[in-house]
């Protein structure tokens, strides 16, 4: 969503407004900063989330250190324009202290997990085949990845059938693991086939 920097009400906090920025794909919180004019219009400018450091008594773009950057998704006003809600993709620990969130990496949501997990697979595209499974998929030939997602929607059916929710559980998650594998290995990002249920659902 496109932000009217025009539209929010800095002077109300003495020049400043609390900046919420959440994970564009997992929507787990990651910090909480404070932007001026100045910083919102840079953070729209160069997509990359800017702050006004109150210590350091200057404009502050995330990860100019560490490269942890957040990459903008959005950058949205509230009901009272003096509070933002701004949505990032991040690259690497939000956290000084290595988390995924300032508020700990117990913050986030069952369905969290995804995003991490997909993460995770990606991470795997460069690994040792001999020492990771995602990795040896990920690196063969993509028709055995693919017929994996065969197999796992057998399995799945197959336990929905027999009623056994435990069974059901666990051949549900091979097959959602295989799909997510298959969709890294041409190197489709899971937020796009969520795009594309949302576009049936409008």
């Amino acid at each position: 969503m496109s932000l009217d920097i025009n539209t929010v009400n800095f002077e109300k906090g003495g020049g400043l407004v609390p900046a919420i920025v959440q994970d564009a794909s997992s929507g787990t919180v990651l910090m909480l900063g404070y932007m001026n004019k100045a910083a919102a219009e840079k953070t729209l400018e160069i997509g990359k989330v800017t702050f006004f450091s109150r210590s350091k008594n200057r404009l502050w773009t995330k990860g100019e250190t560490s490269e942890n950057y957040l990459e903008l998704v959005s950058m949205q006003a509230d009901c009272d324009h003096d509070a933002l809600l701004v949505l990032a993709h991040p690259k690497g620990p939000t956290c000084h202290l290595g988390t995924q969130s300032c508020f700990g990496d117990e913050t986030g949501s069952d369905m969290a997990f995804l995003s991490y997990l997909e993460t995770l697979i990606k991470g795997r595209k460069t690994a040792d085949p001999e020492s990771s499974y995602t990795a040896k998929l990920l690196q063969g030939p993509l028709r055995k990845a693919a017929q994996k997602v065969g197999e796992e929607g057998v399995e799945t059916a197959l336990a929905a059938v027999d009623e056994n929710d435990a069974a059901l559980k666990g051949e549900a998650a091979d097959l959602l693991y295989h799909l997510m594998v298959v969709l890294r290995a041409r190197d489709i990002e899971l937020c796009e086939v969520v795009e594309v249920l949302k576009g049936r659902h409008k």
